[in-house]
């Protein structure tokens, strides 16, 4: 009888309505992305390439080099705005054309957006 007992005392201990908090979940450590890259020459503030232009591109598409832009263009842009975003290197260059602005908008050497 007196294990009868002790197995209902160790069964009501079961039955306890008492919770515990879950345990904390794992926090995951990301590293930091990979800082973006880039090649071939590039346009400086004044609109001059840092190298000679590529002649890889054959018309004005997304994707292209900067200094395809120029090239292609035949002639030095308006304005060229050089700086660092959180994408990387960013190159807006204007052309006045008659009649209309082209602003083309670069990211890491590439042409990524064109508004006209």
């Amino acid at each position: 009888m007196a294990s009868a007992g002790l197995l209902a005392l160790g069964l009501a201990a079961c039955t306890s309505t008492e919770t515990r908090p879950p345990a904390p979940a794992p926090v995951a450590v990301t590293p930091p992305p990979a800082a973006p890259t880039f090649a071939g020459p590039v346009l400086t503030g004044e609109g001059t390439c840092t190298g000679p232009a590529p002649t890889t591109a054959a018309a004005i598409a997304i994707g292209i080099g900067e200094c395809d832009l120029v090239r292609l263009k035949g002639k030095p842009p308006t304005d060229v705005l050089v700086g660092e975003g959180r994408s990387g290197r960013e190159v807006q260059v204007l052309y006045n054309e008659p009649g209309a602005k082209e602003l083309y908008f670069f990211v890491n050497n590439r042409l990524d957006r064109i508004v006209k």
